[in-house]
């Protein structure tokens, strides 16, 4: 197994390696990324919808130069759903084959390697190396209970067992990133399991360089204004979905691919609808008017 001290140096050199996959991240968010790395510890990302929690984990796989492996959550999602499957036609397929040739088959020949099916977390802990997989479980406060009682156990064990093959230890244990919206409040045993850290919005000038990086083309003076207007709209009381850094990174990307080259009150009428996804919100940021949207200058954030 690789010493982890040697797959990231320090902060500093990690924030600097992260920044060459176009994302920046501050000194804390590099600290807690090199945590995980270095204790084979989990680390939980919490923060508002688009502020970069899923990216720092593809960052980081990058980074490592590893395989990024994801686990969507969502309500109902179950521990069979994310561990595993059988191969159902193909199981099917050998019955029908024995039958038809006349010979045996046990059980036992149908629930074997050739028949398994992994699903996110056992490919995670089957990975051979020899660095760790970054396994991201992303947006974890949509899973039921259940399922987080059953993650927080797989988590500290870095093992699980298939009742037909019987436990399956990591050899490897993955870097888990998991991420959350705050839409519930986790159990406290799965946080005490975990690092922490809280990703809030970046000022208006790292948005900027944020959208330079993500959209190459887009002008300086263009970027400014678009992560000025990004952080005005999110400053208005009321909207349903405030823009995160994800809607400012499209925005600019948008009016390149328009081949626009300003943001004045009819462009941003004509492209609302890449940073605002409600109509609520669309109909009360048209209503209020998008002049001082797009007019503010640099110094000048609400």
């Amino acid at each position: 197994m690789p010493d982890p001290d040697a797959l990231v140096p320090d902060g500093p050199a990690l924030r600097s390696r992260l920044e060459t996959t176009g994302y920046l991240a501050d000194d804390a968010l590099a600290t807690a990324l090199l945590l995980a790395v270095r204790m084979r510890q989990p680390i939980l990302l919490e923060g508002e919808p688009g502020v970069g929690k899923t990216e720092a984990a593809r960052s980081l796989a990058t980074v490592l130069d590893t395989p990024l492996i994801r686990l969507q959550c969502y309500e109902g999602l179950s521990s069979a759903e994310a561990l595993y499957e059988w191969n159902y036609p193909r199981q099917l397929l050998a019955i029908r084959l024995a039958e038809s040739r006349g010979e045996p088959l046990r059980d036992a020949d149908l629930f074997t390697e050739d028949y398994l099916l992994p699903r996110p977390l056992l490919a995670a802990l089957c990975h051979p190396g020899p660095r760790p997989a970054v396994l991201l479980i992303d947006e974890v406060d949509r899973a039921d209970d259940e399922f987080e009682a059953f993650l927080l156990e797989l988590l500290a064990d870095a093992a699980v067992t298939i009742p037909e093959l019987g436990t399956r230890t990591a050899a490897v244990p993955p870097v888990a990133v998991l991420t959350s919206n705050r839409t519930r409040d986790l159990h406290d045993a799965l946080k005490r399991r975990c690092l922490y850290h809280w990703i809030d919005y970046p000022d208006t000038a790292r948005v900027a360089a944020i959208i330079r990086r993500r959209v190459p083309e887009t002008a300086e003076w263009l970027a400014e204004r678009v992560a000025r207007g990004v952080t005005r709209l999110r400053a208005r009381q009321g909207l349903t979905k405030p823009p995160g850094i994800a809607e400012a990174i499209d925005w600019a990307g948008a009016l390149r691919a328009l081949g626009l080259d300003a943001l004045d009150a009819d462009t941003a009428d004509r492209t609302l609808g890449v940073v605002l996804k409600y109509a609520e919100d669309l109909r009360a940021v048209r209503r209020d008017g998008l002049a001082e949207l797009v007019d503010a200058e640099p110094g000048t954030d609400v």
